[in-house]
């Protein structure tokens, strides 16, 4: 089973990788305020012959191609390199740049090493990203807080959501005849209902900001 694995994990690096495709050379834009619900920067400097070249990962959200799906821009020295459809792993020296959406923004924007070493690029200090690593470097008990927070009402609407499923599961006559009915302990009124998703949404868009994504919580609100 690990070498079967391995296996479809390496040719899923491989589909990657033949993913990217040359860049257009434009120059790379200036992070705006009023696009912070909008759009991931990210840059990593790493070396090169003697050199530091600069690279940066620029993610429009919400914006898709003809066929759904979402892109990755890289730029190389402000300059754009390569672009790929996400997931994306771009070919960098001395390893790769993953990238990863979810629902909620970013869930992946790592340079990983030829030895599988992982690195985490760095937030524009402009983006919403940026301006949430400066809230944690300058109140770590505040972030640490909000983060717990998160954590709790994601929790809280993922069991919300396994009661009514549970509930509806167990209407269904042959399931009920063998298994018996399931009522959920408290019956949430619509309004209530949509309080709770809409707090899990901002939860998840929260833990986004940090690349924080957990397919069970996170995945369950998206």
């Amino acid at each position: 089973m690990t070498g079967v694995g391995s296996g479809f994990r390496a040719w899923r690096r491989e589909r990657a990788l033949g993913r990217v495709k040359p860049g257009d050379g434009r120059e790379l834009k200036r992070f705006r305020w009023w696009q912070w619900t909008r759009r991931a920067l990210f840059h990593i400097r790493l070396p090169d012959d003697g050199r530091q070249l600069l690279y940066s990962v620029d993610v429009l959200h919400g914006k898709y191609d003809s066929n759904g799906r979402r892109h990755a821009d890289l730029y190389l020295d402000g300059r754009h390199h390569a672009a790929s459809v996400v997931p994306a792993r771009f070919p960098v020296p001395g390893g790769t740049i993953e990238v990863a959406a979810s629902g909620f923004g970013l869930k992946r924007c790592h340079y990983v090493t030829a030895e599988g070493a992982e690195h985490r690029l760095a937030p524009d200090p402009a983006s919403a990203e940026g301006r949430r690593l400066r809230l944690e470097r300058e109140h770590p008990m505040l972030s640490r807080w909000i983060g717990a927070v998160s954590v709790s009402v994601l929790l809280v609407a993922l069991l919300v959501l396994l009661t009514q499923l549970a509930e509806s599961i167990t209407r269904v006559p042959e399931i009920a005849e063998h298994l018996g009915t399931f009522s959920a302990p408290v019956e949430l009124p619509v309004w209530a209902n949509i309080t709770v998703t809409v707090a899990a949404a901002l939860a998840s868009t929260e833990r986004a900001l940090r690349l924080r994504y957990s397919r069970l919580l996170d995945g369950s609100v998206g």
